[in-house]
This record gives C-alpha cells, structure tokens and sequence, in this order.
C-alpha cells in the first residue's frame, strides 16, 4: 500500500504471478480508478487496463512489446508508437517498470519515451523521461518539457518497486 504525502488518501496494490507473467494491480483512492497491468517475465508492458466508473475498461491498450500500441478492439494506435512503458502519476508503481530493466550503475542515466496516461480524460500521450540511479536504491526521475522540467526522487526496495517518492508518496506494509 502507499499513501499520499499528507497520508489523507492511499492505494492498495498487489503484484501477482499467473501463467508465466505478472500482472499488477492498484486501486488509487483519491482518483478513485483501477489499473491492471500485465507484464511479462521481463517486466515489459503487453496490456493496460483503467477502470473509473465502468464495469469495463475505460481505457484498454495493449503492445506487441516493441512499441506499436493498439486498442483492445484491434484498432492500431500509430499516434502512441514508441514507448514501452506506461506512465501514471497516481501511483508509484509505473516507476518500477523501467527500473527493473535499466542496467543503470549509480551516477547513470537513460532517457526513454513512455506514455503518459491522464486518468482524468483518457489522454495518452508520449513524454520524454530521464532516469538517473543517484544511490544503490535512490532514483531520480526528470518529465517534461526540458524547459520546465519535473523532477521527483525516489526510493525503492531491493526489487525495484518504489518505496517512497519525496513528496508525493509513502509505502506501508498491510
């Protein structure tokens, strides 16, 4: 579980293990929606699922792996071509995705290309992503325009999953 910095909302998360891929899962409180991710062994993105207030996903994208993105229903997306991962700033957890691929020593850094998912309005667009490992469990993570960049750091277990994001989020044991 995390909860915002001011510890007034939280999210409940499991990360479960299921015919040979992960899949994630949170619940956000204070945006009120779902996510589901399922990932492979390799900790890729190969669906993305927001739920808000259907049944059904309000969202539904899924990747061959190698950037070229499409609806559920079958529809290619050329618009959301090139990144691999997905980004959510309502949770820690999408910062675990890249993290547990990059080979990054500390003082490294990698610039990647994820989608960016307004919970919102649906809005998915691209953004540039800097990751720079600062410590042997310490992040920090540069978005945006680079002319007005933002930037979080954060913390994270032996396994990559975010601990604490300075800030915004703290993890708690259920």
């Amino acid at each position: 579980m995390w909860t915002t910095w001011d510890g007034e909302h939280e999210e409940s998360f499991s990360l479960t293990w299921d015919n040979e891929a992960w899949t994630a899962s949170g619940h956000v409180g204070r945006e009120d929606v779902q996510y589901i991710i399922r990932l492979s062994p390799l900790w890729q993105v190969r669906q993305f699922m927001l739920f808000r207030d259907l049944d059904q996903p309000d969202l539904w994208l899924g990747t061959d792996g190698h950037g070229r993105w499409g609806e559920m229903n079958g529809a290619h997306r050329p618009d959301l071509d090139g990144p691999i991962d997905v980004a959510l700033v309502v949770t820690p957890f999408t910062h675990a995705l890249p993290i547990r691929r990059l080979p990054l020593h500390v003082g490294d850094s990698a610039k990647l290309s994820v989608l960016a998912i307004d919970v919102e309005t649906l809005g998915v667009t691209t953004q540039l992503v800097t990751y720079v490992r600062t410590g042997l469990r310490s992040w920090r993570v540069d978005r945006g325009d680079p002319a007005e960049p933002t930037s979080i750091e954060l913390t994270v277990d032996e396994h990559g999953v975010p601990l604490e994001v300075l800030g915004w989020f703290r993890s708690h044991q259920v």
